[in-house]
């Protein structure tokens, strides 16, 4: 070889029916698990020291705790999120709430108007619109109806220019819903998007809009188990290996470069690309994928009194301060701040930052003591451009290339950037590649041995 590098050799040292997934985020895993459910040969590559992408759980030494870099609202009406648990051995790693309830405090609201809760009611009818007892504080029966025009809202609307309303009903659900579903401002995200989840899930009751948890964290109920029936099933899941190029002779691409390695690739191989738009286009640079840069802020607080949360719903939502979802498991507190990059959350210092959050958590959940110890994580790139610019720019499954696929949240999954979306991508990836490889079947060549010199 020219560059004096080394041809690696794909499984037992044939080239040939292996599909390369790059990326061992949960879209990457999502294909793999499919492929090799299927009875495809695999082989997975992850440049980080860890499977997951952006769902990873982690020691913290100043929480001295496991702590998730972010937390995800997982709903029971998620199938994707359900196949991908039951291809990977592990059904229950997400437990249910009992109802599809979301305990909300307004802090700016005084006495009554301060607590209150949204309980969706079973089946499509919705008693609690019409129970004033039941309803948002000041919100009127039909109120919510005005999201309806989401329904019909084109591609360029926004969710601000949909629901035109900006009573009660906008400030407690359709704003904060809004950015926690779609990490953007109402005036600038997808009307189109936020209207998918909402017919996929609230709109149809209680049943599929039940909050989901991971009591160990979410690498413990999504990715570990994902990693170890891959490994099980002699897939190569391959960590701090970074796919460098991707080379291509034609229309084909021919062999992936893993710095001074070769990866050959025979006609009967595949490759799926199963990177952020930013990764992506390290590889494809002739791909224009939606940017990746909108900010997620996570903030962690360790309580010294865990008695002091026993009665704390494991998820609140907050209206009127910085924080808008906190998340609790054991005697850690998760804030979540989405849109920080359009909130002004990342021009202030994080000492500050931290303090205002847990002024606002406090006062929420009614705590006393100050926190034993607190750590704030900013994903910078939590999740791509999901106004209705960046979802027009989001690419399609299949590429010039014949043998070579995408999958990712960024894909035109017509979900949000959410691990629902992630998982459906590779779902999508993987009947793309056994598709391609059962219409190549009666052209294309066998796999065959090959040496590093024909290499």
């Amino acid at each position: 070889m020219a560059d004096g590098g080394q041809t690696r050799l794909a499984q037992d040292g044939v080239v040939g029916g292996m599909t390369h997934v790059i990326g061992a985020g949960l879209a990457g895993l999502s294909t793999a698990l499919c492929l090799s459910e299927a009875g495809h040969r695999v082989t997975v590559w992850e440049s980080a020291g860890h499977a997951g992408g952006r769902v990873r759980s982690f020691h913290d030494a100043v929480l001295d705790r496991m702590i998730d870099n972010g937390s995800h609202l997982i709903l029971t009406g998620n199938d994707g999120v359900q196949r991908f648990m039951a291809r990977s051995g592990a059904p229950n790693g997400l437990v249910a709430a009992d109802h599809a309830a979301f305990p909300m405090v307004d802090l700016e609201a005084e006495g009554d108007r301060r607590h209150f809760t949204i309980q969706l009611d079973e089946g499509r009818l919705q008693r609690w619109l019409f129970d004033p007892a039941r309803r948002i504080p000041g919100m009127g029966a039909l109120d919510l109806l005005a999201g309806w025009r989401l329904a019909f809202a084109g591609p360029e609307t926004t969710v601000a220019q949909a629901v035109r309303d900006r009573g009660p009903a906008w400030r407690a659900f359709w704003e904060p819903l809004t950015l926690g579903i779609l990490n953007t401002k109402p005036e600038a995200a997808s009307a189109a998007l936020l209207w998918r989840v909402m017919a996929e899930t609230f709109l149809k009751g209680a049943r599929p809009s039940r909050p989901m948890f991971a009591p160990d964290g979410l690498a413990s109920a999504l990715v570990d188990p994902a990693v170890a029936r891959l490994r099980a099933g002699g897939v190569a899941v391959n960590l701090n290996t970074m796919v460098k190029d991707v080379e291509r002779v034609g229309d084909r691409a021919t062999a992936l470069r893993l710095g001074g390695e070769r990866v050959a690739l025979s006609p009967d191989d595949r490759v799926v690309l199963a990177l952020p738009p930013s990764r992506l286009t390290r590889l494809m640079p002739d791909l224009a994928p939606p940017a990746d840069d909108a900010a997620i802020l996570n903030a962690h607080f360790r309580v010294d009194e865990p008695a002091a949360l026993a009665d704390v719903p494991p998820l609140v939502g907050i209206i009127g301060g910085m924080a808008q979802w906190t998340f609790v498991r054991g005697d850690v507190i998760s804030v979540t701040v989405s849109a920080a990059h359009q909130i002004g959350a990342l021009d202030r210092p994080r000492a500050e930052v931290a303090s205002i959050l847990w002024r606002e958590v406090a006062a929420a959940l009614h705590l006393k003591s100050e926190p034993a110890a607190s750590r704030i994580i900013v994903e910078k790139r939590a999740t791509f451009d999901q106004s209705p610019d960046g979802v027009a720019r989001r690419l399609t499954a299949t590429t010039s290339m014949p043998n070579v696929f995408l999958a990712g949240d960024a894909t035109q999954t017509g979900l949000p950037a959410t691990i629902e979306g992630a998982v459906r991508s590779g779902e999508t990836a993987a009947k793309l590649v056994m598709a391609s490889l059962s219409s190549d079947s009666a052209t294309m060549p066998t796999g065959r041995k090959v040496t590093t010199a024909e290499a």
